[in-house]
């Protein structure tokens, strides 16, 4: 029984958002029934990966061959622990970003916008669940073309000049990522005769050390734009910023950790234990974090800070990662499910903000938690949590990490670690400095929106319903996390027991005789 609905379950995200996708542009003149199928659409896809992330977690590694064509001649759909929490988690924040766009745009009358963003969502959403569930290199490409297609779309949805000119900063760095990244799996085939990432697996230990550590630099480098790495990450505050809030909500939380992903499948997987690798990604992950952080500690615009906080953070999962330990990976694995939720909900947050004082700037702004106290507890619970401050769920995934570095004894490894102890000083101050210029100090000009029925009093100015209750869903999920941390980290480092073992992903997708011929 469970064969068959696994064979229905596992390609059910990537195919669902696309049908919809689809009926949705046919839906474009009748906005409520647009609004309600993304709607439907969204919770069908958290209901489908909660029940596959349940039937993997106890029954193991699920692979879904298309077409009947065996590993590696076909294409694989696999999920296991680590990519089915992953699309459970980005699955519940589409949703909430969605409700919050859908609040956004009816109050602002935007309904031509509307009808674009809900199939551009629905695709954005395919192409993550296709990322996360896909087993090959070459369609691993393709899901991020998918990603990439629709949210330049999203990312130049008002149609401004800041909008284009970001929108084609993101899509030139993309591209260029694209490009290096089909190059890199031209090689890959070229060394292995496969793109199928279990048999590369099993085909990279016969290739010499240097060309294995060269593709695997290789590999990190695309994923590491992918991902906002140091020294890769300028792209990422130049584009963000510029987005509509819901857009910059979704990309902050998601599309840097696709990147994150790819990382640690590809770099477990195919070139698992590297030496060399894993003292570059200890460097990095170093790097990452106290570069990033400083550049958040200097903004003024609080959507810019946010970004660099991306940045910063991401070097926490690297560093996990670069101990390629259980314990560092199960930590790098519930930083990363804390990170989505968190980074999410601090941009919905700050669009509120910004529609309450029609501004993002610190210095322009003033006096929120007097006029605006809601907004001000909304700020400062994931801002705390981003910062680190026991019991929230930042804290504990931090410790972990923690943890992990110290027990490995290296030298690189302690660095990395004071590094990260650092950046959550500074993270911590960067974040008070939000809570200081925009809700202590005098009050600043209100721009108050429509008194409309749709609309809750937050403070002086009015904002929609649907846009609060979203935001207070994402904080209530951050805190949720710091709820079920024991039943999740147990849950994180089976995924990371399967990362460092390899042999139940490859015995799922090849079968117990292992690849195909050369």
């Amino acid at each position: 029984m469970n064969d068959d609905l696994l064979r229905v379950l596992v390609p059910l995200p990537v195919v669902l958002p696309l049908l919809a996708a689809g009926t949705s542009v046919l839906l474009a003149r009748r906005q409520v029934l647009q609004r309600a199928l993304s709607l439907l659409t969204l919770v069908a896809l958290v209901a489908t990966a909660g029940t596959l992330l349940h039937l993997v977690d106890s029954d193991g590694t699920a692979v879904v061959q298309l077409g009947g064509w065996a590993a590696p001649y076909g294409i694989s759909l696999v999920a296991d622990r680590l990519s089915a929490l992953l699309l459970l988690v980005s699955a519940m924040v589409l949703l909430a970003v969605l409700g919050y766009a859908i609040g956004q745009g009816v109050a602002d009358g935007r309904r031509s916008t509307l009808a674009v963003f809900h199939p551009c969502y629905l695709v954005l959403a395919a192409g993550i669940a296709m990322a996360f569930l896909t087993g090959d290199l070459f369609n691993l490409f393709v899901a991020f073309e998918v990603m990439l297609v629709a949210s330049y779309v999203l990312i130049t949805l008002d149609g401004g000049k800041a909008q284009v000119r970001a929108g084609m900063t993101y899509v030139v760095t993309s591209l260029l990522a694209s490009t290096l990244f089909v190059t890199v799996i031209g090689l890959v085939y070229a060394a292995t005769g496969t793109v199928n990432m279990a048999d590369a697996a099993m085909r990279m230990g016969d290739l010499p050390e240097g060309l294995r550590v060269a593709l695997g630099l290789t590999m990190l480098i695309v994923f590491g734009i992918k991902a906002a790495i140091f020294p890769l990450f300028s792209w990422l505050p130049d584009s963000y910023p510029t987005a509509p809030s819901p857009v910059t909500a979704v990309f902050a939380g998601l599309l840097t950790k696709v990147g994150v992903y790819a990382i640690i499948r590809t770099q477990t997987l195919i070139f698992p234990g590297e030496g060399a690798i894993a003292s570059v990604l200890l460097v990095l992950a170093a790097l990452t974090m106290v570069v990033g952080i400083l550049g958040a500690i200097v903004q003024d615009d609080v959507k810019r800070l946010l970004s660099f906080t991306i940045v910063s953070h991401i070097g926490y999962m690297l560093l996990g990662l670069g101990l390629y330990s259980v314990a560092g990976l199960a930590g790098a694995i519930l930083y990363t499910v804390h990170h989505i939720v968190v980074q999410t909900t601090l941009f919905l947050v700050a669009g509120l903000m910004e529609r309450r004082e029609g501004t993002s700037s610190i210095a322009r702004s003033g006096g929120l938690q007097r006029v605006a106290p809601l907004l001000a507890v909304l700020y400062l619970l994931p801002a705390l949590s981003l910062a680190g401050i026991p019991p929230l769920s930042g804290f504990l995934a931090k410790l972990g990490l923690l943890q992990a570095g110290l027990a490995d004894g290296s030298s690189l490894a302690r660095v990395a670690v004071w590094a990260a102890i650092a950046t959550s000083l500074l993270t911590l101050l960067a974040m008070t400095r939000v809570w200081s210029g925009v809700f202590w100090g005098p009050v600043a000009e209100v721009v108050a929106d429509a008194d409309t029925e749709d609309n809750v009093d937050v403070g002086v100015a009015r904002t929609p319903r649907l846009m609060v209750a979203s935001t207070v869903v994402a904080v209530v999920g951050g805190l949720s996390i710091t709820l079920v941390a024991g039943p999740l980290y147990g849950l994180t480092t089976r995924a990371a027991e399967d990362l460092v073992d390899r042999s139940s992903y490859v015995t799922a997708v090849l079968g117990d005789g292992g690849g195909g011929t050369r």
